[in-house]
Formats: structure tokens, C-alpha cells, sequence
């Protein structure tokens, strides 16, 4: 799936303020704060930490079934 112009400019949004965003991926929802929208072996992915524990995640953009900015 590709993103949409709005969910490019959600997750740019949230990236600049620091917001959660809402990723569902393969029936599951995970919720993250992005912290950088990357190239890596020409697949975009953005670079997130979970919310509550801290911990890094990466989420490639490929596998995502799409994103919501949570308000």
C-alpha cells in the first residue's frame, strides 16, 4: 500500500511535534511517536519509539496498511 498525500503529511506533522501516531499493519495497531522518516535500501521506513517503554521500532512503510494521527 502507498500512503496518501494526508498521511505523508500526518506523519510529517507528528515527526516535527513530537505526536503519536496510529499505525495498523497486517490487523495490528501499533501505536508509536515517529521520530524520523528514512531510505534504507531504497525502502522508506520511519524510525518510532513506543510511547510508554521507550522502546525503538522501525515500521517500513511497504507493510503498512496505513496511519492516523492520534489526537
Amino acid at each position: 500500500m502507498h500512503l496518501t498525500v494526508k498521511q505523508y503529511d500526518a506523519l510529517e506533522h507528528a515527526i516535527a511535534r513530537g505526536s503519536r501516531i496510529a499505525v495498523f499493519r497486517r490487523g495490528t495497531e501499533y501505536v508509536v511517536i515517529p521520530e524520523r522518516l528514512v531510505l534504507r535500501n531504497r525502502r522508506e521506513c520511519v524510525e518510532a519509539r513506543h510511547p510508554t517503554t521507550g522502546d525503538h521500532l522501525t515500521l517500513w512503510l511497504d507493510e503498512v496498511d496505513g496511519v492516523e494521527l492520534v489526537r
